[in-house]
């Protein structure tokens, strides 16, 4: 096409911006609304297959409904009567894609490559969130302005997750290099198939390569599944581990460990940055100890903590000594040795402990224990007591009729104070058997 092609009758086509394998997006002139926007062309033996034609419809359907910071804006499509070509208008943003700056570059500073990543993931985590997977993130399609923003364009082989997929079985779409382990098997493309290309434009941003270099498709899947990246760390020490850590996970050949959504992942590479997170050992694998962080540590103590604190406030509390020794036939049970689990006589031993207390205090003490002879012990002092009290006034008595009788000279009082005497002795005598009697029983 020359410089003076109109689209549509209101795009002046200037210059070519870039080419892909199924469209070439040129820079126009939007002569209604008087602006410079971006116009994706159909390549023109596409045209006619009906198959890539409802792709690229497709497309713009899918794009033209994200409407987000992040993402390049779509403003028309449709097809053009005259060049009998498919169309899709977007918003032309001024600047430079991560390839051109890779190719200028090497690599990113590690302030410039975050940014540009955690930007990335706000465009995708917007498009999962309205049902779009990209299926072709890689440097060409992640577009800087001079504002510094960060925009992604091209769903060109995007696919709305509610819909059913055009594509044949075991057909693969995307740039090799960037495919996740199962678009590259030819499987079902999901969001954290986006954050598998991306994190490979992570690593390329921070290291000026790519984790894996390979020329098919299958020499991709093996090294994959064989080899493991070269840790971020290593080939750019600027790099902090955590980081590393970051970009690896995104990296995992299985979309289960992989970070759960873009915005997840941008977390994780804002926290990376600033040294919080998981490192990467030698191997290239995240530390799972080191993952769980400074928050991750306290809330483990916290639990040891409770835990500690659950086991004392159940310890039982040891029965009295005296019940100890009233009750010779508790016996603790034994353990059997050849047990090969210990948990079930742990469980015995810690039944047996807190049973203890209510045996000991449902059962009574036998008639031959402490309390027993104590309170027998009380009742003979206290008969004691009453006979001594019960002899002396017997004593008193006699020594008042034996001073009377003294006083008296007369035969018969003389005679009455022998028999009183005699009797008070025979009383003295037999009050002095009858406790010796008594303290001797029992």
């Amino acid at each position: 096409m020359t410089s003076t092609t109109t689209i549509a009758g209101r795009y002046r086509l200037e210059g070519r911006l870039g080419i892909g394998g199924m469209s070439t997006v040129h820079l126009a002139f939007d002569e209604r609304l008087e602006r410079y926007v971006a116009v994706k062309l159909l390549a023109e033996h596409l045209a006619d297959d009906p198959t890539f034609v409802s792709r690229f419809r497709r497309e713009a359907l899918a794009a033209a409904r994200l409407v987000h910071p992040n993402i390049v804006q779509v403003f028309d499509f449709g097809l053009d009567e005259h060049s009998h070509q498919h169309f899709i208008v977007m918003e032309h943003v001024a600047g430079h894609s991560c390839a051109e700056l890779l190719r200028d570059r090497g690599h990113l500073g590690v302030d410039e490559a975050v940014a540009v990543i955690v930007q990335a993931c706000a465009g995708l985590d917007y498009a999962h969130r309205n049902g779009v997977v990209h299926r072709d993130v890689k440097p060409g399609n992640l577009l800087v302005s001079g504002a510094e923003v960060v925009k992604l364009a091209d769903f060109g082989i995007a696919r709305a997750t509610d819909q059913s997929s055009i594509t044949q079985v075991g057909s693969v779409l995307g740039t090799a290099a960037y495919l996740a382990p199962e678009q590259a098997r030819g499987e079902k493309a999901g969001p954290r198939a986006d954050i598998y290309s991306l994190g490979v434009v992570s690593y390329q941003l921070l290291s000026g390569r790519l984790p894996y270099e390979a020329n098919s498709l299958s020499e991709l899947a093996l090294k994959q599944q064989r080899d493991t990246p070269v840790p971020l760390s290593t080939l750019n020490s600027q790099v902090p581990p955590a980081l590393a850590g970051a970009v690896a996970s995104a990296l995992a050949i299985e979309p289960g460990q992989r970070p759960a959504d873009a915005a997840s992942f941008a977390t994780a590479v804002r926290d990376g940055q600033r040294g919080i997170g998981a490192p990467v050992t030698e191997a290239g694998t995240v530390r799972i100890g080191a993952a769980a962080g400074v928050a991750g540590a306290a809330a483990v103590r916290a639990a040891q903590a409770d835990t500690a604190a659950t086991r004392i406030a159940r310890q039982p509390t040891p029965p009295p000594r005296e019940a100890r020794r009233a009750r010779p036939d508790v016996r603790q049970p034994r353990q059997d040795a050849r047990a090969p689990n210990s948990a079930p006589r742990a469980a015995d031993s810690n039944a047996a402990a807190a049973a203890a207390p209510r045996a000991g205090a449902n059962r009574r003490a036998p008639a031959g224990s402490v309390g027993s002879g104590r309170r027998r012990g009380q009742r003979r002092a206290m008969r004691r007591l009453a006979l001594l009290v019960g002899l002396l006034i017997v004593f008193a008595a006699g020594v008042v009729v034996a001073i009377a009788a003294s006083l008296s000279t007369s035969p018969t009082v003389v005679h009455y104070d022998r028999v009183v005497a005699h009797d008070v002795t025979s009383a003295i005598h037999d009050v002095v058997g009858l406790i010796n009697r008594y303290s001797s029983s029992k």
